[in-house]
């Protein structure tokens, strides 16, 4: 599937798709609206400019899966794998990811605000340049990970730890020492300023 006539992307709609086997295809200009993946083999998948919004991915394999200016729109993630998946300049505003495995994840510019990934396990994760803004990271395990240059700003963050964890050039106006781990945390100056001010430290 690809482009209709006249250059217009392929529409999906209210579709079912069972246990089907995509492995390593090349996805690209196709919008799914409304779809449910179950079971379905996306290793090794590569999409380019597609659209999924408001689909529901169960039980779904990612791994390896490369990722480049699509879009996962209010989306929901059950039990899914995605090992090694890389996520370049795109969109998952509103999606959550339940009981999934995230790591190792790499995710490279996009939006990813308003994101539900409470409890999720995101250890040596690679988050470069990309907008989180109010994600919920509520309860998350980030140590060892890397969230450089990310826009944080809003996020629910008790009970996260983000331990050794790289925050460089991050946001970090949303975190409360107390209810966030940050123990061997790199950050830069600016940044201890804005964690100093959080527990009420006069920096001078």
């Amino acid at each position: 599937m690809g482009k209709g006539r006249g250059g217009v992307a392929e529409l999906i709609e209210d579709a079912s798709f069972d246990d089907e086997d995509w492995y390593g295809e090349e996805l690209a200009d196709r919008a799914y609206t409304r779809c449910t993946f179950s079971q379905v083999d996306l290793t090794e998948a590569q999409t380019q400019g597609v659209v999924f919004t408001d689909c529901a991915f169960v039980d779904v394999r990612f791994n390896t899966s490369r990722h480049a200016s699509s879009a996962f729109v209010g989306c929901t993630f059950e039990r899914c794998n995605l090992f090694d998946a890389e996520f370049v300049g795109c969109k998952l505003t509103g999606s959550t990811f339940h009981k999934s495995a995230l790591r190792p994840l790499r995710v490279i510019g996009g939006d990813w605000s308003f994101v539900g990934l409470s409890g999720a396990d995101l250890r040596d994760a690679t988050v470069e340049g990309t907008r989180m803004r109010e994600i919920d990271l509520t309860g998350a395990n980030c140590e060892d990970a890397a969230f450089t240059n990310v826009d944080l700003s809003g996020a629910q963050l008790r009970g996260a730890t983000f331990r050794r964890c790289d925050l460089r050039g991050s946001d970090l106006s949303a975190f409360e020492p107390g209810e966030v781990g940050l123990a061997g945390a790199i950050i830069d100056a600016a940044q201890a300023v804005v964690l100093a001010q959080a527990l009420g430290v006069q920096v001078r």
